[in-house]
């Protein structure tokens, strides 16, 4: 008896004789793999990861149903804290990839401190175009997860010549590791399987370029801006490239960071100059420096989704600010309010697209919802009438300061709002 591979014939007994080496080398191999992957491979030296611990979120309870009802303003709840106060922060350095869940967080003049400072981009006839989960083919950014590392002094192993520290720190890039076909494929999806290999491949990238550094500073086109950053597509794996769809030696793929000297200034429904001392700005943020949600709001949309989604988490709307305490879209109305005590101006309500339709968790998108809910009932802005509506956009009063979990939420005013689209009558955009 004998077997047919491709145009190769082999005997039983050579068939025999190459299983066994396969398994030997299976055998050999997988051990020394079980050494290196035995333990976590530590950050980068001299740095802390920013945000919460590992397997910790503030968000553990978010279905609970308590969070459907709104409670007045004025009251404590049983542990004394503000029944109307922050509930969860978000920072998003690399746009529409992972988040990183924080207990306290700095502000700056474009939003959360790091937020939407990274973007992916790809090269188009009309120069590089950055790419969202709205895109089509680009829903697998959901499962790509950056962390930051800044530098720590108290580590033991800080040294300030270190390229991290010259760099601010760096951002850890991971994605899911793909296996390719064939046995070698098939042995790395066991390897996987069994926790022998790491299931995640990963790179780094300097948060901000050193002064030597030679990275291209180029135009990349978000929404109607073309601000200049600094083009990191060099320090992009192969691998990365393949997961993302393209082949590595012909991809149109590249990574941004934001130039801080070539911001994008926000007017439309921003305060303007004149009012708060400042024109607004943003890095890659679609329109404003902040993004807010109430989780009784999220609940009400979840519930009326629930057949086609049971479990609608709020991260799929991918909020910097999580409030609890408001009944539902009370924050429609909200024109000025403070957070632990810093003014913060409401510009406009948060217009959606179908983002949220995908997945965080396992980067897959569902063909209609929420989307679909939402604009059943939440198309409640005269200036877009098309889509729904569900969050705020904000803009705070200062430049700088510090925005913690637990801080308490106080209206002082409310009114009408108006949306100003970014787009012209009858333009489009992918995946809006």
């Amino acid at each position: 008896m004998s077997w047919a591979i491709g145009s190769l014939e082999i005997s039983a007994s050579g068939a025999l004789i190459i299983s066994g080496l396969l398994w030997i080398v299976l055998i050999g191999v997988f051990p020394l793999l079980v050494l290196i992957n035995a333990s976590p491979s530590p950050g980068p030296k001299g740095c802390r990861r920013l945000g919460l611990p590992q397997g910790q979120s503030n968000l553990t309870d978010e279905y609970d149903q308590k969070y459907s009802e709104g409670v007045p303003s004025d009251t404590k709840d049983e542990n004394g804290q503000p029944a109307w106060r922050v509930k969860a922060l978000f920072t998003y350095p690399l746009k529409s990839c992972g988040g990183i869940e924080l207990q306290k967080s700095d502000v700056v003049p474009t939003g959360l401190k790091f937020d939407r400072q990274f973007a992916f981009a790809e090269e188009t006839a009309n120069g590089w175009n950055c790419r969202t989960l709205r895109n089509a083919g680009f829903q697998r950014m959901a499962l790509i997860h950056p962390e930051i590392w800044v530098p720590d002094p108290s580590s033991p192993d800080y040294d300030e010549r270190r390229p991290e520290m010259q760099s601010g720190g760096v951002m850890v890039i991971s994605y899911p590791r793909l296996a390719p076909l064939g046995l070698w494929g098939t042995m790395i999806k066991i390897g996987m399987t069994f926790r022998i290999l790491a299931t995640r491949r990963k790179f780094s990238v300097p948060l901000v370029p050193s002064q030597d550094s030679k990275y291209p500073v180029v135009p990349v086109s978000i929404w109607k801006d073309t601000p200049r950053a600094y083009d990191y597509g060099s320090l992009l794996p192969a691998s990365l490239h393949e997961y993302l769809g393209f082949k590595p030696s012909e991809s149109p793929l590249t990574l941004f960071r934001a130039h801080p000297s070539h911001s994008r200034e926000i007017f439309r429904n921003a305060p303007r100059k004149e009012q708060i001392g400042f024109q607004p700005s943003t890095a890659f943020a679609d329109a404003y420096p902040i993004h807010l949600l109430n989780l009784a709001s999220h609940r009400d949309v979840a519930a009326r989704c629930a057949a086609a989604i049971p479990r609608l988490s709020i991260r799929r709307f991918r909020a910097n600010i999580i409030v609890q305490g408001p009944e539902a879209f009370a924050e429609d109305h909200w024109k000025r309010f403070t957070i632990g005590g810093t003014e913060i101006h409401a510009a406009c309500r948060t217009v959606r697209c179908r983002l949220p339709n995908v997945d965080p968790d396992t980067g897959d998108r569902h063909k209609a919802e929420p989307d679909r809910t939402l604009k059943s009932y939440r198309r409640i802005d005269d200036g877009d009438r098309t889509n729904a509506c569900l969050g705020m956009q904000l803009v705070p009063s200062v430049e700088e300061f510090s925005v913690s979990v637990g801080d308490e939420v106080r209206v002082l005013e409310t009114g009408e709002h108006l949306y100003m689209k970014m787009l012209a009558p009858g333009e489009k955009v992918e995946g809006v």
